[in-house]
């Protein structure tokens, strides 16, 4: 996936702008974002502050590193009973 060209606090400060009572399409204008990027933006960092959006991401980020690692167990855990069922 690739990476988003906004970082977190500027995302927050996006969605700050707007509720402050700017208009949707004035801030995305502003931005150079469509007003679709615009709601998941708020989708996903709506009524979050920058240290809530930081948490967010170290918990994305470690989630990813355990999944990867469930990952590479449970191939050698069926690498290991294919190699322990072959007769030889």
């Amino acid at each position: 996936m690739r990476p988003s060209r906004f970082t977190e606090e500027q995302i927050i400060g996006m969605l700050k702008e707007q509720e402050a009572g700017a208009a949707t399409a004035d801030v995305c204008r502003k931005h150079g974002i469509s007003s679709a990027t615009f709601y998941k933006f708020k989708a996903k960092y709506g009524g979050m502050d920058v240290s809530d959006a930081r948490r967010l991401k170290t918990l994305e980020d470690e989630n990813a590193r355990l999944k990867k690692l469930l990952a590479e167990q449970m191939l050698d855990n069926a690498i290991l009973k294919d190699v322990a069922a072959k007769k030889w």
